[in-house]
């Protein structure tokens, strides 16, 4: 029988006499709205009952330390002395970043020690970099006394730390929904204004499959930097009919009279209809339809192949099983693409053999072992106990 958090955490730290808590942030998926943040569209991204927990014990002098179940690697930072990026750190830097940020605020922090765990595939893109950094955030600030009921400045702690510590440059998604997630909701977020409101995921007898395709995404960044130039060339190209708040707000007709380029033409197609169905989506979540929510997840990963082109053999592939598969109302990848998960809404009784139909047809077409995570919409970082 495998011992507890708090067990693996005495034995790792030894045992002490300050008090042992434990915090939680979830991984993220999106659920709709792929490849529009930087168009000025709306996301509707959830947190996962999947995550990382952090278990942790102040100290009495200015060190923080941080161990990670999964690996050896062993952290110390010194409260008092400068704190920058080191590649020797690894994992480490997620933490450590937010630590400078932290202490560069002018909060207070105290020396803990922290080991970290994770329910969360590694390499899956389900944010796990968010999840450390925002939970880094919220336990070191609750154990130092100060507030932690500004979730969204939390989030947008996390993603300064991802931007400019660790040199990633991202938008707000995965930070706002990891900090503000919220039980059997999604969030409906404007990547631009930083509004957002929660959409009730009432899935009843359904769940959510996470799909890892088990290949690691390629050209990513040389893909997405494209897809980014010709959109900015579609805008280009509208001349003064251009929305100034992104290209999701053009219409059809305006794209149809001034680019006549087929691949722009596409391009532009996916961005404007995925913002409709992630305005559709909101609707028929909140109305308790689901397979209407489902025929809309497979409508957007069938626009992110033909129109955006981004998926790739192995989503594809996937997203054709699931399809396939008995008790599936509807399947897309998500993410940036060409690799990673994809994500289905399938059947609570059917999963079982859900998941052996779709592994059987994927590893036949592929020759890879995918893997399987059931999961809903849950909530952001909170503080738990060990019985959660």
């Amino acid at each position: 029988m495998r011992p507890s958090v708090v067990e693996e955490f005495v034995h790792v730290y030894s045992p002490g006499s300050h008090e042992i808590r434990s915090f939680f942030a979830p991984g993220r998926v999106n659920l709709i709205g792929e490849h529009i943040d930087y168009n000025g569209g709306l996301v509707m991204p959830a947190a996962l009952t999947q995550g990382i927990t952090a278990t942790c014990r102040p100290r009495s002098d200015r060190l923080v330390r941080l161990r990670s179940r999964e690996d050896t690697l062993s952290i110390e930072i010194d409260l008092d002395r400068p704190i920058t990026p080191d590649p020797a750190r690894g994992w480490g830097n997620y933490p450590a970043g937010v630590v400078s940020e932290l202490l560069l605020r002018g909060i207070n922090l105290n020396g803990a020690d922290v080991l970290f765990t994770t329910t969360l595939p590694q390499g899956a893109g389900l944010s796990s970099s968010a999840a450390m950094e925002v939970l880094t955030a919220f336990s070191l600030l609750t154990l130092a006394g100060a507030p932690t009921s500004d979730l969204k400045a939390i989030a947008l702690l996390g993603q300064k730390v991802e931007n400019q510590f660790i040199g990633v440059n991202c938008g707000i998604m995965d930070q706002f929904a990891v900090a503000l997630g919220k039980k059997d909701c999604a969030l409906l977020l404007n990547c631009e204004s930083q509004e957002y409101h929660y959409v009730p995921v009432a899935l009843d007898s359904h769940v959510l499959v996470i799909m890892d395709t088990a290949w690691q995404r390629r050209l990513t960044d040389s893909k997405y930097n494209e897809r980014r130039a010709q959109c900015d060339a579609v805008l280009r190209l509208l001349g003064e009919d251009a929305p100034r708040d992104g290209l999701v707000h053009a219409s059809w007709d305006q794209v149809l009279f001034h680019v006549s380029d087929p691949t722009l033409r596409r391009r532009a197609r996916h961005v404007i209809s995925e913002q409709t169905r992630v305005e559709q989506a909101s609707q028929v979540l909140a109305s308790g339809n689901l397979a209407a929510f489902g025929r809309l997840l497979t409508a957007s990963h069938t626009s992110l192949r033909e129109d955006y082109e981004v998926t790739g053999p192995h989503l594809d592939t996937i997203v054709d099983a699931a399809l396939h598969a008995t008790g599936c109302l509807g399947a897309r990848m998500t993410g940036a693409g060409f690799g990673g998960c994809a994500i289905a809404l399938v059947e609570q009784e059917a999963v079982p053999d859900f998941t052996a139909s779709v592994r059987s047809a994927y590893l036949r077409e592929t020759r890879l072992e995918p893997a399987f995570y059931e999961t809903h919409a849950a909530d952001g970082a909170h503080e738990t106990t060990e019985e959660e």
